[in-house]
């Protein structure tokens, strides 16, 4: 990832509230949970919420908000840092080296698979930018950043675009916008959104998540 990426990385309050609205928007376009490309998980540990985007194709971007701060894990598995495409299958080099020890031990346990791994970057409570590992990259590779970040969509347009190539549909702009802007998410847009869905279902999923607090 190029450093200007990561100067325009929203701060993590702003981008825990992006993949809130984007797993959201998931829940009412798609309700099989295993094709959704954005989910967020607010109870994910103690005091720590998660969001993750999986394309299904063997990427994923994780993303952990804690008191401490926040930590995004991505893995392209195509990418030539992949431990999957070395001999001695380890995490390159300089990628978790310099991550601050509590931000890093939000990667333990299966469910995160933290040895799958091509680049990370954290922000500290204290922090004013993020930061990333110093990760010499080898010429004509990409750690994934570039790909795996740009499916953070940061504007209702960016979202639509996706979710006409993704979802085969075209949600309403006007509607997607109003859920950017924070509005709490009615029966009515839900049906505007995707006239197919179970819109009972849909709420009941959106308050079970806390995505429609």
């Amino acid at each position: 990832m190029e450093v200007n990426m990561l100067e325009h990385l929203p701060n993590p309050i702003i981008l825990k509230k992006l993949m809130k609205i984007q797993a959201s928007l998931n829940i009412i376009l798609c309700q099989d949970e295993w094709l959704r490309y954005h989910r967020f998980v607010q109870d994910w540990a103690e005091g720590v919420c998660m969001a993750k985007i999986d394309n299904g194709a063997g990427d994923h971007l994780f993303i952990l908000f804690s008191p401490k701060g926040c930590l995004i894990k991505g893995f392209d598995h195509e990418s030539g840092l992949s431990p999957y495409a070395q001999d001695e299958h380890k995490v390159w080099q300089g990628i978790y080296d310099d991550v601050p020890k509590e931000l890093l031990s939000l990667l333990e346990g299966d469910a995160i698979a933290k040895d799958d791994v091509t680049f990370c970057i954290w922000h500290e409570n204290s922090d004013t930018n993020w930061h990333k590992g110093k990760v010499e990259i080898p010429k004509g590779e990409s750690d994934g950043s570039d790909f795996l970040m740009g499916c953070i969509f940061h504007t209702p347009e960016d979202f639509v675009e996706f979710a006409e190539g993704y979802f085969e549909l075209t949600p309403s702009l006007e509607v997607v916008a109003k859920i950017y802007e924070d509005c709490s998410i009615t029966a009515e847009m839900i049906t505007i959104l995707n006239p197919d869905c179970d819109v009972e279902e849909v709420l009941q999923e959106l308050r079970a998540s806390r995505l429609n607090d």
